[in-house]
């Protein structure tokens, strides 16, 4: 049986901009993507601390800036310095399980 389950977690992430009139998706820093185990196209949640709004979208490589934006319909969603947490998940049989090691990334005030 395969079980959908917690891949990675960025902490306290905060928008730094946001693109109404883009195809949609969350744009986020490079380094930060591969800090979490994140590639470009990859299925995420997004859960903003200051509203309580969730969304789940796709990533796009960003600058390495600390970018955090969210485009399109998502950028309805947060404003300029929400704070948000983005979660990815994975597919897991038994075995895989059993080293499964979830990367946590919890990011400052200027998503370093």
């Amino acid at each position: 049986m395969l079980r959908i389950m917690l891949k990675s977690k960025i902490y306290y992430a905060t928008i730094t901009d946001t693109q109404l009139y883009y195809k949609g998706s969350i744009t986020i820093d490079e380094k930060i993507m591969k800090e979490a185990d994140l590639l470009e196209g990859e299925k995420v949640e997004v859960l903003n601390l200051n509203n309580g709004n969730r969304l789940e979208t796709y990533v796009i490589k960003g600058k390495r800036k600390g970018v955090i934006c969210l485009n399109g319909p998502a950028a309805r969603l947060g404003v300029k310095n929400d704070k948000i947490i983005i979660l990815s998940y994975a597919l897991y049989n038994e075995e895989e399980l059993k080293r499964l090691k979830v990367k946590f990334v919890e990011l400052d005030e200027r998503n370093k």
